[in-house]
C-alpha cells in the first residue's frame, strides 16, 4: 500500500517535470513544487508557532529603518515588473483583447517569462510583511485570511507559470496588481518614514478606490473572452479563475466601501490610539490606511468568523 502511494507520487512528480515549461525550469524555485511548498509551510510554521514563541517575552522590535528600506525596495521592484510586462507584450504587440500565450523562445516571449517569474518571486518577498508583523508584535494584523493569501498566492502561481505557457491575456491581472503594489508600498514607505511625511499622504483615502479599480479592470478585461466570437486562448480554465477572483474581491471591497465611507460605520478610536494613527508612536511610525492587506485582516463583518476583528457589523481600524 505504502509502496503504491510512493510510486504514484513519483509518477506524478515525473509528469510535472515533463509538463513544466522548459523556459522557466532553470529559474529559482521552479524546479519542483516540493521546494516552494516546503518554503511556504516554513513561513506558516514561523508565523503561527516559532515567531510568537520567540517574541513572547520580548518587547516589540522597532524596525523603522528596515521597513523604509524594504518598502522602497518593493516600490522599485514592482515598478520594474510593470515595465517588463509592458515591454514584453502589453505595451508593444498585445491587442488587449484576445492575446494568446507565445510558447516560443523568441526574445519577447522569454522577456514575458522573466516578467512572470519576477512577479511570482515578489510574492515570496512579500512574506516579509508578516515577518515584520511578528517581530513588531502586531498580532491583530496576523489573521487566517492574511496568512492564507500570502501563502496560497505564490503556491498557485507556481502551477500557473509551469504547466501552461506564460503570457497572453491571463497575465494582465499580474501587471495591474504590480501597479497597485507600487502605489501601496509607496504609501507604506512614506508612512514608515515618520510624521514629517504625513503631508504627502493626503491621498490615503483613495487607497480603497484604487483597489476597487484594480478588480474592475481585471474583471472587465477578462470578461471579453466570453463575448468574443472566437478566442483560442490555450488555457481557458485560468480565464474562469481570474474572473472569479476579480469579481469576488470587488464584492468584498464594495461592501467595505459602503460600510466605511457611505454608512460611516467605524468604531470609536481611543485617544491613545489616535496618537498612534497620527504617527507619534513607535518612533514616528504611522498607521497605514485600510487597504487590501487590512481587508485581509478582517476589517469587514463578513470576515468576522475568520478573525473576530469586526464587531456588530462595524468596521474597525487595526
Amino acid at each position: 500500500m505504502v509502496q503504491e502511494v510512493i510510486s504514484n507520487i513519483l509518477k506524478f512528480h515525473d509528469y510535472l517535470l515533463k509538463r513544466t515549461d522548459h523556459r522557466v525550469r532553470d529559474y529559482p524555485l521552479m524546479q519542483s513544487p516540493i521546494q516552494m511548498t516546503l518554503l511556504l509551510l516554513g513561513y506558516v510554521f514561523f508565523v503561527l508557532y516559532v515567531g510568537p514563541r520567540f517574541m513572547a517575552n520580548r518587547k516589540p522590535f522597532h524596525l523603522n529603518t528596515a521597513m523604509i528600506v524594504y518598502n522602497f525596495s518593493m516600490v522599485a521592484f514592482n515598478a520594474f515588473i510593470v515595465y517588463e510586462f509592458l515591454m514584453s507584450g502589453w505595451g508593444t504587440t498585445y491587442t488587449w483583447r484576445c492575446d494568446l500565450c507565445d510558447p516560443s523562445s523568441s526574445p519577447q516571449a522569454l522577456r514575458m517569462v522573466r516578467a512572470a517569474w519576477m512577479f511570482y518571486f515578489s510574492k515570496y518577498v512579500e512574506l516579509l510583511d508578516t515577518v515584520f508583523f511578528v517581530l513588531r508584535k502586531k498580532h491583530s494584523q496576523i489573521t487566517f485570511l492574511h496568512i492564507f493569501h500570502h501563502s496560497f498566492m505564490p503556491w498557485t502561481w507556481w502551477w500557473g507559470i509551469t504547466l501552461t505557457p506564460v503570457g497572453g491575456m491571463g497575465s494582465f491581472h499580474a501587471m495591474v496588481n504590480a501597479v497597485v503594489h507600487v502605489i501601496m508600498y509607496t504609501y507604506y514607505w512614506l508612512s514608515a518614514a515618520g510624521p514629517r511625511f504625513q503631508r504627502y499622504l493626503w491621498w490615503k483615502k483613495y487607497m480603497t478606490a484604487i483597489q476597487l479599480t484594480q478588480f474592475v479592470l481585471v474583471s472587465v478585461h477578462i470578461s471579453q473572452y466570453y463575448f468574443m466570437e472566437k478566442c483560442d486562448y490555450q488555457v481557458p480554465v485560468f480565464i474562469h479563475l481570474i474572473w472569479i477572483y476579480g469579481t469576488f474581491f470587488f464584492v468584498l471591497f464594495s461592501n467595505f466601501w459602503f460600510q466605511a465611507y457611505i454608512k460611516g460605520k467605524r468604531l470609536p478610536v481611543p485617544s491613545e490610539d489616535k496618537h498612534k494613527m497620527n504617527g507619534t508612536a513607535n518612533g514616528g511610525e504611522a498607521i497605514a490606511p485600510i487597504t487590501a492587506k487590512q481587508l485581509e485582516n478582517g476589517t469587514t463583518h463578513q470576515l468576522n468568523g475568520l478573525n473576530g476583528f469586526a464587531h456588530q457589523g462595524k468596521v474597525k481600524e487595526v
